[in-house]
């Protein structure tokens, strides 16, 4: 059963155009599950860049990382976002570490509105240690890991056009934020929207 859309979903709608949404963020900040409901909510497709990248290779993420190292899954990565930025009017979530790359980030901002879901690391611990096939935390300290990328990433994160807090609420609250802050980003057409 499909509700009829409310005045923001309608709004957002006609604010993006053929824009697409863009997620970035650590792992576990919940861009695929979010992403997924944003699509939802907007009748767009959505598209796991991982995925994407898997389909394109035929090989896990984790096997690209093992066979061939981050420098060249990187750019497999960079790659595969842009054709996705090109085809326009969507959801995408990205891996954690595209938004690193400044190629992938130009592009972002030209073609799309990039959303940052922020989480701290509490969160972030209690869901990427449900899944333990994530290359960077094979580990005999994630957290420490995940401590470090967050030293490291959050700065270029914080580049992102929309901050959305990403905590322990349901996917739809977490999904109306990012609504709201994204109507919020383009209506006013600032640099950066900073949601609760």
């Amino acid at each position: 059963m499909t509700t009829a859309p409310n005045a923001v979903e309608t709004k957002l709608r006609v604010l993006l155009g053929k824009k697409t949404i863009v997620f970035t963020g650590l792992m576990g900040a919940g861009k695929t599950a979010i992403g997924r409901k944003v699509a939802q909510v907007l009748d767009l497709p959505f598209i796991d860049s991982d995925h994407e990248i898997e389909a394109v290779s035929r090989l896990s993420v984790a096997d690209l990382f093992a066979l061939y190292g981050e420098t060249e899954f990187r750019a497999l990565e960079r790659r595969v976002i842009a054709r996705l930025l090109e085809e326009g009017g969507r959801v995408v979530s990205t891996g954690g570490g595209a938004f690193m790359n400044a190629r992938t980030r130009q592009a972002i901002a030209e073609r799309a509105v990039s959303v940052w879901l922020k989480a701290d690391i509490d969160v972030l611990m209690e869901r990427v240690m449900k899944n333990r096939n994530r290359p960077l935390l094979k580990t005999s300290d994630p957290r420490a890991v995940m401590e470090r990328l967050m030293a490291e990433r959050h700065p270029v994160y914080a580049l992102a056009d929309v901050t959305v807090q990403s905590r322990d609420e349901p996917k739809e609250v977490i999904a109306q934020d990012v609504l709201d802050a994204l109507v919020r980003h383009l209506e006013a057409g600032t640099d950066r929207e900073v949601a609760p």
